[in-house]
Order: C-alpha cells, then sequence, then structure tokens
C-alpha cells in the first residue's frame, strides 16, 4: 500500500510538473513616434553604423584609445564580473530542480562488561541517500526565468557601460583637440600682441602716443596668457580623464598637442549617420534592452511567489547496509532500504506570502515605468542630439560668413596702419575681432564633433539588440 501511495504521488507530481505559477511575460506596448524632428524616414540603403563608429574619424590615436577601453576599463572588468555572476546564479537555480544524491560510511566500536565478561560489538554502517523535490508549481522555472533575464540584463548593461564610455572618451578628446587648436592659435596672438607692446612702448617712450595705449596693449597681453594658462587648465582635466577611461594612471599618461583638421559643415562630412526609424531605437539601446529585460524578470519574480501558496511535494529514497566488518559489508551486507514521500502547505504563515506577492507586484509595475522612462530618455536625448547638430551646423556656417568679415576688416586695418592712417591700436583691435572669430570657428568644430558623438551614444552606437540577445 505504501508504494502504491508513492506511486500515485510520484505520477501526480510528473502530471502536474509542466503548470507554471504566474502569467507568461509580455512585453507592454509603448507609443512610438512615426519620426524623430528634422530628419528623414529611413530607407532600405540607408549603412547602418558600423561597431567601430569613431573610425569614421580617422584618426589613429583616438583608435588606439578605443581598443584600450576593452582591455584596461575598469568599469567594464566590473560589470563583466556582474554579468559572469548573473550566469552562475541561473546554473544554481537550475540545479534547485534536480534530484539530490548523498552517501555515508560510517565505523563504531562499543564495549559492555557483564558480570566477569567484557563483550565488543563492532559495526559498519553505510547508505545511500537520495531526495527530490518536483517542480510541480513551476517555482523553479520561473525563478530560472527571471535569472535568465537578469543575465541578458547584465549583458546589455557590459554594452550600455562600454558605449557610454566610448562616446565620453570620444567627447573628451575632441574637446582636448579643440583646445590644442585654440592653444596654438592663442600663442600666436600672444606673439603679435607682445611685438605690438613693444612697437607702442617704444612710441611711448618717443612721445608720439599716451600711456593709456600702452596700458591697453599691455592689457591686451595679460588677457591671452590668461586664456591660454585656462585652456591648459581644461586641457590636463581632460587628459586625466582621458586616462581612467583608459586605465591608465593619470600622472604617467600624456598626450602630445595636435590641430585636427577643420571639418566641412556644408556636408557634415564624416559626421554624416544613416536615419533610423524611432520604433528602430528600441532595437538599438543597451539601455532600453536592459530595462526590457528586468521587466521580464521581474514578472517572473511573481510567478515564484505565487507558487508559494501551492502545497510542496517531497519524494525521498535511501539503501543502506550494516556488517561487523568492512569486509562482510561488501560481501553479505544486511540491507535497509526505504521510500518515502510527503505533502505539505502552509496553513497560517502571519501573511508573508501575501506580502511576498505584492512585493513581486510592485517591483514589476516599477520595472515597467522604468522601462517607459528609459524609452522616453533615449527619444529625448536623440532629439536633443538632432537639434543641436543642426544648430550648430548653422552656427558654423554664419561663423564662416562673420570670419571672412573680420578677416576684410583687419586687411583694410593693416593697409591703413601702413599708409599710416591708423596707429598701433587700431591693428591690435582688428586683430582681436579676427582671432576671437577664429577661435569661435574653432570651438564651433569641437562643439561639432562632441555633439555628432552624443548622437550616436543616443542611437545606440554599433549595438543591436538582434544581433546581441
Amino acid at each position: 500500500m505504501r508504494t502504491i501511495s508513492l506511486s500515485l504521488l510520484l505520477c501526480a507530481a510528473l502530471l502536474m510538473a509542466g503548470c507554471s505559477a504566474g502569467k507568461d511575460y509580455v512585453k507592454p506596448h509603448i507609443a512610438i513616434p512615426q519620426a524623430f524632428k528634422g530628419w528623414k524616414i529611413a530607407t532600405p540603403n540607408d549603412a547602418k553604423i558600423g561597431d567601430k563608429w569613431w573610425q569614421e574619424y580617422n584618426d589613429a590615436l583616438l583608435d588606439s584609445y578605443m581598443q584600450a577601453v576593452n582591455v584596461s576599463n575598469q568599469t567594464l572588468a566590473k560589470n563583466a564580473a556582474a554579468y559572469k555572476y548573473a550566469l552562475a546564479l541561473i546554473e544554481a537555480t537550475k540545479a534547485e530542480a534536480m534530484p539530490t544524491l548523498g552517501a555515508g560510511l560510517s565505523a563504531s566500536s562499543s564495549h559492555s562488561a557483564q558480570s566477569s565478561v567484557t563483550k565488543t560489538t563492532k559495526s559498519v554502517d553505510a547508505s545511500l541517500q537520495a531526495s527530490w523535490m518536483p517542480d510541480i508549481w513551476g517555482e523553479v522555472k520561473r525563478a530560472v526565468e527571471a535569472n535568465e533575464a537578469n543575465a541578458e540584463a547584465a549583458k546589455t548593461d557590459l554594452e550600455a557601460a562600454r558605449l557610454s564610455i566610448q562616446v565620453l572618451l570620444a567627447q573628451s578628446y575632441f574637446q582636448l583637440r579643440g583646445l590644442d587648436a585654440q592653444s596654438i592659435l592663442l600663442s600666436k596672438i600672444l606673439k603679435d600682441y607682445t611685438a605690438s607692446l613693444t612697437i607702442i612702448q617704444n612710441q611711448y617712450n618717443a612721445g608720439i602716443v599716451v600711456k593709456t595705449d600702452v596700458l591697453t596693449a599691455a592689457g591686451a597681453v595679460k588677457a591671452v596668457r590668461a586664456q591660454i594658462s585656462e585652456l591648459e587648465i581644461t586641457r590636463a582635466q581632460l587628459e586625466h580623464s582621458i586616462a581612467v577611461l583608459i586605465g591608465k594612471n593619470p600622472s604617467e599618461f600624456s598626450i602630445a598637442q595636435k590641430v585636427l583638421p577643420l571639418q566641412d559643415t556644408s556636408r557634415v562630412s564624416a559626421l554624416d549617420i544613416p536615419s533610423l526609424l524611432p520604433s528602430e531605437l528600441l532595437e538599438r539601446r543597451p539601455d532600453i534592452a536592459s530595462a526590457e529585460r528586468r521587466m521580464k524578470a521581474a514578472n517572473a519574480q511573481i510567478g515564484v511567489a505565487d507558487a508559494a501558496w501551492f502545497p510542496q511535494l517531497g519524494l525521498s529514497a535511501s539503501v543502506g547496509a550494516q556488517a561487523n566488518t568492512l569486509a562482510n559489508l561488501i560481501s553479505t551486507p544486511n540491507l535497509v532500504w526505504a521510500l518515502g514521500g510527503s505533502l505539505s502547505q502552509a496553513i497560517f504563515d502571519g501573511g508573508i506570502r501575501e506580502a511576498n506577492k505584492k512585493q513581486a507586484m510592485a517591483n514589476y509595475d516599477e520595472s515597467v515605468a522604468n522601462y517607459k522612462q528609459t524609452v522616453l530618455v533615449a527619444f529625448r536625448e536623440v532629439e536633443d542630439s538632432l537639434s543641436t547638430l543642426k544648430s550648430l551646423k548653422d552656427e558654423s556656417d554664419i561663423q564662416k560668413e562673420k570670419l571672412k568679415l573680420s578677416t576684410e576688416m583687419f586687411n583694410i586695418s593693416k593697409n591703413q596702419y601702413n599708409a599710416g592712417i591708423v596707429n598701433e591700436l587700431n591693428i591690435i583691435s582688428a586683430e582681436a575681432d579676427l582671432f576671437n572669430d577664429m577661435l569661435l570657428e574653432i570651438e564651433l568644430q569641437s562643439r561639432l564633433k562632441v555633439a555628432h558623438a552624443s548622437l550616436i551614444g543616443g542611437l545606440g552606437g554599433g549595438w543591436n539588440s538582434s544581433e546581441h540577445p
């Protein structure tokens, strides 16, 4: 009868093993705009953003820094470790659904005295025990589902961190190179202003000009020196930032000064990017993919909480042998075996199961809100970058025209000075306007590239969920 009852329990377990508590995950709907503002709808001929999108800038040093990020960046190392941990957690959870098997071996010796006779009894025991708790209600299945989704989220977190670091590295590099160009120009300005100061000082000594002319020229020299000092501070900070991003000690890292070629803003040249539909953004942003995977994990945890309301079935079996010596144990054992089953159900738990269910549902609601917010932020970042790029391009075009005007004005002032019509201060003033326009043009070029890198990051870089499930 006992064997029949155990068989019935086992059959029931197998019949119900396909059940899973909780609802299967369904990705929530989210409203998506038809197109980005001021951007044409994507066509089949549009090129993809490459995995190494920064190579479009044709800068070998930047490319080497990007390669170093994958090897030495400690934030990526931390995220990679978190992903490995998530994979190990899946294996541990799957193991909970498997039977367990244990073995034991013990030996004992006892002595008893009766009258004048001492009796010695020896025994050797060996046993095997097996137990299994069938996953009838799918608690382990849901837990595995949650951990797999969390592992996928950890993988996309790694890719999101990688993209964020790449974008930050590119932006810091372009800003640094923009400062290099400004610094070289300011050095030329300082040289010209210093020469003008010497001329005006000599003119003052000869009684040709007044003291205020000397002070004005000296002030211009001091102002340029202050600008150079400020640029040096900012450049050093950017250099230190780049060092940390590629896993280097800032005190042991330096970047030689270099001027990048100016960008042709009439077509934005290497800054061209393929157009994409807004719906594609959901497949291109690793942070969106991560938020979506965490929704699935949270949904599965509701199933885990639901399973706690159902009875738990446990099956066990053991076989053992006992003899007075190890040799007899092996040859002529006295076998002892047992089969057992148990069915348990909590009747009163003080409300902990209900509280756990509420926590799981609240966590799911939070993950849904986080997913929707992540999508909204993604759209905002793309729109911000698009509008910034457009405005910067327009501003750069206007600045080029202004630079032409200030160049013409400087040439006129220079001719007037050579003809003796105006003095040295007029040259300094016209030159100051010209140099300021040149500095602004350099700054706009740097900001264009920074904005472009930001847009690439907003579009998800070269990452795509269909290629990295």
